[in-house]
């Protein structure tokens, strides 16, 4: 049986609430008051997945989407390409029929998103389907419930079934870190996505009060350091949710630069889930206001 007790035996307890705030506001506090430098910014940009995640979302605007990324290389030359665009499932056959500008990933929710709250025939079965309609990655909810119930072993076996069913795309495991209310259980939660394994943990679907924060960030980074120490498997980190500025995404940034050093700040083990941002870079970028996405 699998119990909390195994994760601290393996991989350490981790910091608590105080200490984990304490370096968090160090962390925020050496962050250069300069304006960031066009090689940051453009990082930044290429660590985006450009999220569409509206009730409202529909074929048109998957087409508009897939025109504005297949445009984007001759509209800004020099500038990287997001990482990803993430929607829902019902628009992974159109964004993969129309995105031609394929340094850009096609990921898409699944498995329940955003509440997990469904049969598990139901969620691997969807994973299934979208990989069949292209997507590349996946990203899935952990049952949140069942987790805070103290059923680890089941919440185990779920994301080990899916891991199973999605062996040919990059899996990304949303914790919900909003509803976890300690960094031990945010702590707990990452362990158990990345045994499971997989290629990314990510704080939350953005449909929560709270979304992604500084503290849950730090507090995944340190246990995708730990893990990798102990398992010597690199695993990403997402952040999304309310990642609407260039300052938070610096913040985000300096935290994983922190924890996980300058291996992890690419898109391969970093990413920022968000739509709100990319308009923010570009003009930055630009120096002047940019309304392209």
């Amino acid at each position: 049986m699998i119990t909390t007790d195994y994760y601290q035996n393996e991989y350490g307890l981790g910091e608590d609430e105080q200490q984990t705030a304490l370096r968090v506001g160090q962390i925020i506090d050496s962050i250069s008051a300069e304006k960031p430098n066009l090689e940051l910014l453009n990082r930044l940009f290429g660590l985006l997945d450009l999220t569409s995640l509206n009730t409202n979302d529909n074929t048109n605007t998957a087409r508009r989407l897939c025109r504005q990324l297949n445009e984007f290389p001759d509209r800004f030359p020099g500038i990287a390409q997001v990482a990803a665009v993430c929607v829902y499932p019902t628009l992974v056959e159109e964004i993969n029929k129309t995105l031609t500008n394929k340094a850009v990933k096609l990921a898409c929710v699944g498995a329940g998103f955003p509440s997990s709250q469904t049969f598990l025939s139901v969620k691997l079965a969807e994973c299934e389907l979208l990989m069949k309609k292209g997507a590349e990655e996946i990203d899935v909810v952990i049952s949140v419930g069942e987790l805070m119930a103290g059923n680890i072993e089941q919440v185990m076996n779920e994301l080990l079934l899916i891991r199973e069913v999605t062996q040919s795309v990059t899996l990304k495991v949303i914790l919900e870190t909003g509803l976890l209310n300690s960094p031990s259980m945010i702590r707990l939660a990452s362990l158990v996505a990345m045994e499971a394994g997989a290629n990314f943990i990510k704080t939350s679907t953005g449909k929560t009060a709270v979304s992604a924060t500084p503290e849950a960030a730090y507090t995944m980074a340190c246990a995708i350091r730990d893990f990798y120490h102990r398992t010597e498997r690199k695993v990403g980190i997402k952040v999304a949710g309310g990642v609407s500025d260039i300052q938070s995404a610096l913040i985000y940034h300096a935290v994983v630069e922190d924890v996980l050093g300058g291996d992890w700040l690419n898109p391969k083990l970093f990413r920022i889930g968000t739509s709100r941002l990319a308009n923010h870079l570009l003009g930055a970028i630009k120096g002047s206001t940019v309304s392209f996405f």
